[in-house]
């Protein structure tokens, strides 16, 4: 058990690192350049089959739902917006997340 949470810490450091650099990197464009960076770095580390695709769902899926929470008014952001009140960096965050989502899922079914 102990091994599979390491291995899931593992996978989410990528998010943990993207998620720090939000205060630290205050424009959203370079954050946003940092962000598909990382997720570069870490597609070229280890790459597993079908992740793009859930790349690119984790991006369209989420920012569709993100800018919905924004016109109803569940959520509002202070930063910069790509569109729809939404932050450019927001999405490209979550499509990773689905990456490191479906891993995890992953490990704690073998």
């Amino acid at each position: 058990m102990i091994n599979k949470i390491f291995k899931i810490i593992t996978q989410a450091i990528p998010v943990i690192m993207m998620i720090a650099l939000i205060s630290l990197i205050e424009n959203d464009y370079v954050l946003s350049l940092f962000f598909i960076g990382i997720i570069i770095v870490s597609l070229l580390i280890k790459y597993e089959k079908n992740e793009l695709t859930y790349l690119i769902l984790g991006l369209v899926v989420m920012a569709v739902f993100e800018i919905i929470f924004v016109n109803t008014g569940v959520e509002s952001f202070n930063r910069e917006v790509l569109f729809l009140g939404i932050p450019i960096w927001l999405p490209i965050l979550w499509a990773y997340a689905f990456i490191a989502i479906k891993r995890g899922i992953k490990i704690l079914g073998s």
